[in-house]
């Protein structure tokens, strides 16, 4: 029987920063070649993914945590906001002095200001890595941003926020209101909150279940491995939930299923016990 996986990026796949390991490749490549489908499902713009991960080799990508999807260069799912919903974030964002990115499908675009704290995050944590004897990526993790002149508000599929205040994703939710999903981020910073707002209704799992029903396959026979926030509604609508190893406690007890760590083999593992390979 055919299967299907959507596979988170960061945190999954990709070890926050620039780093794969070898098994996952490995994995995901044998899979497709044993006759089964394997998607991207991330909540990155199409135009900010890794491009190791993009050369893996992908039968599609779910992007933007749910608002794009595309399938050998077309277009299958599209949901962006209404310029007014931009509006109000950026504007929530504004009065509490809050930086910002903006993604739309094709790239990220970063509001003034948010570059330097990116910067002190990755001096940061490659200080922490060489520390603790790990290996130091050659990229580092700031997305590629253009300048948030440049953005088209018609465009807009998520923002994604790097506050000083460790209570932004509880309080940005009361405050924009139901017409928003708000959730922590997957940037492990030292300090403050990171988190993502797009239009509730507009998640993974929403793509995920637009997709199947595009390629006319079953929920209940696809697999969804991830390990951030975000998967949560990916969680709920695949057959086969994998949190990662790496994946909080919550998240774990959410999938039911878990797997090994970004690093030690999590892909690989999840992919032979579920007998893809």
């Amino acid at each position: 029987m055919t299967r299907i996986a959507f596979l988170d990026v960061d945190g999954t796949i990709l070890e926050h920063g620039s780093l794969i390991a070898p098994s996952t490749v490995t994995a995901i490549r044998q899979a497709r070649a044993n006759g089964h489908l394997v998607w991207l499902c991330t909540g990155r713009a199409q135009g900010d993914i890794h491009p190791d991960v993009t050369a893996i080799g992908f039968d599609g990508a779910v992007s933007n945590g749910g608002a794009y999807a595309t399938r050998n260069g077309e277009m299958l799912v599209r949901h962006p906001m209404r310029r007014d919903d931009v509006a109000a974030i950026e504007d929530y964002f504004a009065a509490h002095g809050i930086h910002y990115f903006l993604q739309s499908h094709e790239a990220v675009f970063a509001s003034p200001g948010i570059e330097p704290v990116m910067r002190e995050y990755v001096r940061e944590r490659l200080a922490q890595r060489a520390a603790a004897g790990l290996d130091i990526p050659a990229t580092t993790a700031i997305p590629r941003t253009r300048p948030l002149a440049e953005v088209d508000r018609d465009q807009v599929a998520k923002a994604v926020f790097v506050s000083p205040a460790a209570d932004t994703v509880a309080h940005a939710a009361v405050e924009l209101g139901e017409r928003f999903h708000v959730i922590p981020g997957s940037i492990p910073l030292p300090g403050g909150s990171n988190g993502e707002i797009g239009l509730t209704g507009v998640t993974k799992g929403s793509a995920i279940l637009e997709v199947l029903a595009l390629l006319g396959l079953d929920p209940a026979d696809a697999i969804g491995i991830g390990d951030s926030w975000n998967d949560v509604e990916m969680f709920e609508v695949v057959g086969t939930p994998v949190a990662m190893g790496n994946a909080v406690p919550e998240l774990q007890r959410l999938a039911g299923r878990v797997t090994t760590a970004v690093l030690d083999d999590g892909v690989h593992n999840a992919f032979a016990e579920l007998g893809l390979l």
